[in-house]
């Protein structure tokens, strides 16, 4: 835990890792706080009726307590996967806790996920047993005759012919358990990929990766806790930035949680929550921001407490960055990582770490460089592959049934990331692109994070993506794919205003040279652009 400090030198100086031997999630961010201030706020949640639920620490470890005891009598022991397809309410967390402290695997799972991505992720992490709601079942029934190994089923919506009631399980359960003492490097969640490069893969993590986390979150929430301090995020808990950039991480700390879960994200609503709730530390990735900004003076319309705002998942780029900070007068921290090996670079305006374009500076802690493919380190400017030195505490343990998988992530002691970078002379790192998305054109080696940032600053787009399409001259042409906003019409004539448009912002290898116009962007769960589904596209036009 950082103590706060007025500038990034003094930070690095000052910080060690200090890692006890043993050492449980569900301790940590719940269990202590139980024990030391029981009637202290953990969750708030709203519900669609327009209700809210006030969740102190102790109610919530008693809740997880009778969950662990009802997995426990159902057989799940140490080891077990138990996958958890909900969205963010109270039960997600004490579902998290339970299997935390019988020290089984939690397998968060999206509810956005298909029936084959569901069957896949189940059956690959082996999981004995699934945590979901009403929704969720709808799905289990056209799959699970093809899913032989999953047992227990559980409905925190109540009993169905051949599920359990969440409720019920609990009600019959004592509220004592005693945590299981876990290593820091014993198994705690599996997180799958988001299958941007090919089939999704289990991201195996200890206990550890929760105090890994730590830094990097109290940096992008300009050193969260202060007095005062209540958190929300858009983001889904069954991905990486909604649990370890915003959920454990502030329950560690101490700090509320406002939950919520969008069926679909509202910018509008967005705002309204954070003021009525008066949030005032965010996580909202990049792709949410950018749906922010369609919102019409926000800071004057709706009566913010917002103090720090952090931001990772995609690149953020500059327009972003410039309008967050002349809306709301601080700047987004943008921070950086892999579900592999999370908040490893970032930025903090309250020590100084803050430049439009680039993703931060290594967060004390960890080891970040940029280097060749033989794993040489590159100097400040150059272009190459950003990587982690191991051993680091946020980094995985494996990836799941995939030892040759495991070992090509790494070039002697780096880890690396796939991601394109350079870091200039002051040791910002800027992200250029995927190793996949970065476009050859006429010898020129294009980031794609540059051209949609430009397009961005364009009045009609609200979002867009920039692939390589293959041309017989030029090897690639820059294509861009753009979704305008609500009420503009798409013609010719705005095409060709788009394309010059950047053409004089960037430069004449840059410019689009094609420009398509569509409703909607093929997305992850995790709201990062699937740009290898546009690149297939392109390939198969004429």
């Amino acid at each position: 835990m950082f103590k706060q400090a007025g500038d990034y030198d003094t930070l690095l100086a000052n910080f060690r890792w200090q890692i006890p031997g043993t050492y449980n999630i569900a301790t940590s961010v719940c269990d202590r706080w139980a024990a030391e201030d029981p009637d202290r706020l953990a969750i708030r949640h709203l519900r669609e009726d327009g209700r809210a639920e006030a969740w102190s620490y102790l109610e919530l470890a008693r809740a997880a307590n009778r969950f662990a005891n009802s997995l426990a009598a159902k057989g799940i022991a140490r080891g077990d996967r138990v996958a958890l397809l909900l969205p963010q309410a109270p039960q997600t967390a004490i579902a998290h806790l339970a299997i935390y402290k019988i020290g089984a695997i939690a397998v968060p799972l999206a509810a956005l996920f298909g029936l084959e991505a569901l069957k896949y992720r189940l059956n690959d992490s082996g999981a004995r047993a699934l945590v979901t709601d009403t929704a969720g079942l709808e799905k289990l029934a056209e799959i699970r005759g093809d899913i032989p190994g999953l047992g227990l089923v559980v409905s925190i919506d109540g009993p169905e012919s051949g599920v359990e009631s969440f409720d019920a399980l609990a009600e019959a359960a004592s509220d004592r358990f005693e945590t299981l003492q876990t290593t820091p490097d014993d198994p705690a969640m599996m997180i799958y990929t988001s299958g941007t490069t090919g089939q999704p893969k289990g991201v195996l993590h200890g206990h550890l990766v929760l105090p890994g986390h730590l830094p990097g979150i109290q940096m992008s929430q300009d050193f969260m806790p202060q007095a005062g301090d209540l958190f929300w995020t858009p983001a889904d808990w069954a991905w990486a930035g909604g649990l370890l950039n915003a959920l454990f991480p502030a329950l560690h700390f101490g700090v509320p949680v406002v939950s919520f879960a969008f069926r679909k994200f509202d910018p509008e609503r967005a705002f309204r929550l954070m003021a009525d709730e008066g949030v005032r530390n965010a996580f909202i990735p990049p792709t949410a921001l950018k749906m922010l900004r369609a919102v019409e003076r926000p800071a004057s319309r709706f009566d913010l407490k917002l103090r720090s705002v952090g931001s990772a998942g995609e690149a953020l780029g500059r327009e972003t960055y410039d309008w967050f900070a002349g809306e709301f007068g601080f700047q987004v921290n943008e921070f950086y990582g892999q579900t592999e090996c999370n908040a490893v670079l970032g930025s903090c305006a309250a020590c100084g770490v803050s430049r439009s374009g680039a993703i931060g500076k290594a967060i004390p802690g960890h080891e970040v460089a940029i280097i060749d493919d033989d794993g040489n380190v590159l100097p400040p400017e150059t272009l190459g592959q950003i990587a982690v030195r191991r051993p680091d505490p946020v980094m995985f343990l494996e990836y799941w049934n995939k030892p040759e998988a495991t070992e090509e992530k790494f070039i002697g002691d780096w880890m690396i990331t796939g991601d394109q970078g350079l870091q200039d002379e002051d040791g910002y790192v800027h992200f250029v692109g995927r190793d996949d998305d970065v476009i050859t054109s006429a010898s020129y080696r294009i980031g794609p994070g540059e051209i949609e940032d430009c397009l961005l600053m364009h009045p009609a787009v609200q979002l867009s993506a920039a692939i390589g399409k293959p041309d017989p001259l030029r090897t690639e042409i820059v294509k861009a794919y753009v979704v305008l906003k609500d009420g503009v019409a798409a013609d010719k004539a705005l095409e060709d205003e788009i394309r010059t448009f950047v053409r004089k912002r960037l430069s004449a290898h840059e410019y689009p040279r094609e420009i398509e116009f569509v409703p909607d962007l093929p997305m992850t769960t995790t709201g990062k652009v699937i740009r290898r589904i546009l690149r297939e596209r392109a390939r198969t036009e004429g």
